[in-house]
């Protein structure tokens, strides 16, 4: 028998499902690097789907003192989200990602079965200030490069830019 229920995660709710007295979740976060800009497409009835990939540095260094290692990660991000991604974050930007593990099954061009896992994005943050940002990647300004007949919406976006020193905040 199977039950839907809500727990506290990191600060907010999530729905997880109890199977058998046992707790069923399937919750990512992340924060690294895009190591790419973000590749916005449209699926055959419109839907926006945003592509990319993050650069997270595991926790540990080897006991031999070698380098800190590195996965590379897929996401993406669809709808509102990933229009958001593909237009404010661009390669070497820092951001968070809530989401969920997927595993996806797919069939190559040499008829080989492959399966894929990727992060299906929820929301992504800003993980640095505007300050950080500007002066490591150049200013994060909203690209109107998309493709497909995409085009930006010039005074409609509820998404605003504040211009305060980060300084001032009490964390």
């Amino acid at each position: 028998m199977m039950h839907e229920m809500t727990v506290p995660y990191f600060g907010r709710f999530v729905t997880c499902k109890k199977v058998k007295g046992m707790v069923i979740m399937n919750q990512i976060v992340l924060m690294g690097r895009l190591t790419r800009d973000p590749e916005l497409r449209h699926t055959q009835n419109g839907t926006s789907v945003a592509s990319f990939s993050l650069a997270v540095d595991r926790r540990f260094t080897p006991k031999d003192g070698g380098e800190r290692q590195t996965d590379f990660i897929d996401v993406v991000a669809w709808q509102q989200t990933g229009e958001f991604v593909s237009k404010y974050f661009t390669k070497g930007q820092m951001a968070a990602v809530t989401g969920r593990l997927q595993i996806r099954d797919w069939t190559d061009k040499d008829g080989n079965k492959r399966k894929t896992a990727e992060v299906v994005a929820e929301n992504v943050y800003f993980t640095e200030s505007k300050k950080s940002r500007d002066a490591s990647v150049g200013a994060a300004m909203p690209r109107d490069d998309y493709g497909s007949g995409y085009s930006t919406p010039v005074e409609s976006s509820d998404f605003v830019e504040l211009d305060m020193d980060d300084g001032d905040l009490p964390f």
